[in-house]
């Protein structure tokens, strides 16, 4: 559960509830059908007439992603990235074919079968970021309907109380009884910004900072992806990767290296790279 999501609405509604009863108010003045029926219900319908029935139909899954969704682990991807890196150079990418099951990750999962496929870098990038455009379109239709709702919310509150006022003004003779009419027909207004300005449009902003956070990740993914295909050193590709990581994170999790440890690796890693070199050019002569 996210719990500044589940934090900031009970603050935000417990404030408004213990301001009430603070001034004298009670429930029943508060929670009247009509009122909730008409905000409630018309704002839904006005929002429906702007997007499609699938966008209503997933308001639940929005809603799970909203209360419910986390921050990818960047670190995580990083360091399996890295793995798969250091594998696919020892053993060359169609090794990678045996770390697919272990792959969660639909997007990840594709990418990494697209190099064992043997895609060429442009087509890959070009692939995966073509993905990537089509789910932050899928998310943009989620956060516009929040969006729409938190702006037909306050109109259909205002139309609500314009009509309790008609009605009331119409069939009160009772100076008392039409000053608690009136007040009761301001409840509509009430329902309608609460509802917007602390359910539709709070949410909505909590599943763009959840896209913004999802895109992220992939373009990370991606990134690491054409680094293994372009057989890049695992190192470089981690250091390369870390920079998607903000910068306290990356000072705790990456080593300090002093330069005589820094010659050490460089010599390694050449050593690495010749020793793959011979390997390839004895399997190229046994097959001569």
């Amino acid at each position: 559960m996210d719990l500044a999501t589940i934090g900031g609405l009970i603050l935000g509604i417990g404030a408004i509830i213990f301001a009430y009863f603070l001034d004298g108010g009670h429930f029943g003045a508060v929670f009247q059908a009509p009122a909730m029926i008409l905000v409630i219900g018309g704002t839904i319908g006005a929002a429906m007439i702007t997007t499609s029935f699938n966008t209503i139909r997933n308001i639940p899954t929005l809603l799970g992603i909203a209360f419910r969704g986390k921050k990818p682990d960047a670190l995580k991807t990083i360091a399996l990235i890295t793995s798969l890196a250091d594998k696919a150079r020892r053993e060359g990418v169609l090794g990678l074919e045996a770390d697919l099951k272990k792959i969660k990750d639909p997007f990840f999962n594709k990418a990494t079968q697209l190099v064992i496929d043997g895609t060429d870098s442009t087509d890959l990038r070009q692939i995966l970021e073509t993905e990537v455009s089509y789910i932050a379109e899928r998310h943009r239709k989620g956060i516009s309907l929040f969006k729409a709702l938190g702006g037909f919310s306050p109109t259909l509150g205002i139309i609500g109380t314009v009509l309790g006022l008609v009605h009331t003004l119409s069939n009160t003779d009772d100076a008392a009884r039409m000053a608690t009419a009136i007040a009761g027909a301001f409840i509509a207004t009430l329902w309608g910004i609460t509802m917007a300005n602390l359910i539709y449009l709070p949410i909505g902003d909590k599943l763009r900072l959840r896209h913004d956070e999802e895109v992220e990740n992939l373009d990370l993914i991606i990134e690491g992806i054409v680094s293994i295909q372009a057989g890049e050193n695992p190192r470089i590709i981690r250091t390369k990767l870390m920079s998607f990581v903000d910068p306290k994170t990356r000072l705790e999790k990456l080593p300090i290296v002093s330069e005589r440890d820094q010659r050490r690796q460089k010599i390694e890693n050449e050593h690495s790279d010749l020793e793959l070199r011979r390997k390839r050019y004895d399997s190229l002569t046994k097959v001569d």
